[in-house]
């Protein structure tokens, strides 16, 4: 253990040494810093401004916002990166999202709703976007290849406190100069910091010391999206060969499912449906409280995942959080309490997270490295998307306090659909798969006693001939998959 440990050490310090990944790192921390703050502080104008009237629609509205640009433009973002020069990329980006935020925080202190809120912000976070992918397509050029799976968990992990402690600024500062049109305008300002950051460290890259290396001169932006998009389409195929991917997407897709339902009623439960619980807090400090539960439940799944794996395979595990799931939404998730409410977001984060390493594990095992990244690219899509659906149907039943019986009930059932259809699946792809009764086509962790589900890695990722989906794909799965709403 220790040996290990002191491994690691050597390898950080390695990586440390190295000037042009400590700018890197440096732009990713100025980013999603900056994310940080932007989305809490529109989150804040938007739920929590005492001086806006809230609804669920403008809740669904909020999280399709903050959403849809990187489900949408991730894998095109990193299409377009593959043509264009990234540190131009970053100076450019920078100006343009500082323009972008300075605008839309403009926008909420003047107390304008509807469209052009709603534009801003999704002009400032589609921008972000394409930092964000370009971060991970430049990541190989100031990292030694034997260095890069260490170098993606730590810019990885550290963007993600990064963006943590953003919205942790944004709340206090709001909880000081409160959460009206103006101080939710100034706390929007604020993370314009993170863009002044973004090309003040970019500028000091050399021209072309980020890539690209090899994009020819008739490569046009129109030819690389289009790529991406047949792409996409041979990710859905490759997908749909594997045995075991196929089952694991629809418990993905069920989690996304019910858990979009469970945090819109979350969110209006802490807008008007909760009061102050001794030390524990509603409104907007409730709502830190809740993304504190559900990122520890992060953790504790990085744990007891590959525990648990390892003692019952890969589709039990499954089924267990699936089952787990569903009795978290009927024990805690019925009696609408502040502490039965951190308890559940604690469980929904540990089981959105085991769910999704099973995922990925069932696709780095049973998909070729020649389709690899075009079915992350396809899954982090679709799966974002179907969360963004599901908040909007449970916006139009939702009651303005969110005190909604059927819909908690509606999302446990979704669980448990999601665990028939996952097991229909698993028998349906082992039956058409030749050899799968014996065993061939399946990973070991597959069966009981299986091994622990593999990490997503800058090295499983597909490099030809979609090696910008593949980027983009890595870049999404570090940042946006978390259920931590």
């Amino acid at each position: 253990m220790h040996g290990g440990q002191g491994t690691e050490r050597v390898r950080r310090r390695e990586l440390v040494a190295h000037p042009g990944f400590v700018r890197l790192l440096a732009v990713r921390l100025g980013a999603q810093w900056g994310d940080g703050v932007f989305q809490a502080a529109l989150g804040g104008a938007v739920l929590f401004n005492p001086e806006r009237q809230s609804d669920p629609v403008l809740v669904a509205m909020g999280l399709a916002v903050v959403l849809l640009p990187y489900s949408l433009v991730g894998p095109f973002a990193g299409a377009l990166l593959d043509r264009w020069d990234r540190r131009r990329v970053f100076v450019v980006a920078g100006v343009l999202k500082a323009l972008l935020t300075l605008a839309t925080a403009a926008v909420v202190a003047a107390g304008v709703t509807g469209a052009w809120l709603y534009l801003g912000a999704l002009a400032t976070i589609g921008v972000s976007r394409f930092v964000q992918a370009g971060l991970s397509a430049a990541l190989p050029h100031v990292v030694v290849p034997r260095r890069l799976v260490a170098a993606n968990s730590l810019v990885t992990t550290s963007g993600a406190v990064a963006a943590a402690v953003g919205a942790s600024c944004a709340f206090a500062l709001t909880g000081v100069i409160g959460t009206g049109d103006t101080g939710s305008g100034i706390a929007t300002a604020v993370s314009v910091v993170g863009s002044v950051v973004i090309v003040l460290v970019a500028l000091g890259f050399p021209r072309g010391a980020l890539g690209p290396d090899d994009a020819g001169p008739d490569e046009t932006a129109v030819r690389a999206v289009r790529a991406v998009a047949h792409g996409l389409a041979d990710g859905g195929r490759a997908a749909r060969a594997a045995p075991g991917v196929v089952a694991a997407f629809w418990a993905v897709a069920a989690h996304r499912l019910a858990f979009g339902i469970a945090t819109l009623v979350m969110l209006l439960l802490m807008r008007r449906g909760l009061t102050d619980w001794g030390a524990l807090h509603a409104g907007v400090a409730g709502l830190g409280e809740t993304v504190v539960a559900a990122a520890t439940g992060l953790g504790v799944a990085a744990l007891v995942t590959p525990w648990l794996t390892a003692r019952v395979g890969r589709p039990a595990t499954v089924r267990i959080m699936l089952v787990l799931a569903a009795a978290t939404l009927l024990v805690l998730g019925l009696p609408m309490t502040l502490p039965a409410l951190l308890g559940a977001s604690f469980l929904l984060g540990l089981v959105g997270q085991a769910i999704k390493l099973c995922s990925d594990a069932a696709v780095q095992r049973e998909v070729d490295d020649a389709h690899r990244g075009r079915v992350f690219a396809l899954s982090d899509t679709v799966f974002n998307v179907t969360y963004v659906l599901a908040v909007a149907l449970a916006a139009l039943f939702s009651p303005l306090d969110g005190r909604s019986v059927p819909l908690i009930s509606t999302a446990a059932a979704v669980y448990l659909l999601g665990l028939v259809v996952h097991e229909v699946a698993l028998r349906t792809t082992r039956r058409h798969t030749p050899g799968a009764g014996s065993g061939a086509g399946r990973g070991p962790d597959d069966a009981h006693g299986g091994s622990q589900p593999a990490a997503p890695s800058v090295t499983t990722t597909s490099a030809a001939p979609s090696r910008s989906t593949s980027e983009s794909s890595t870049s999404q799965r570090g940042e946006a998959t978390s259920d931590v709403v």
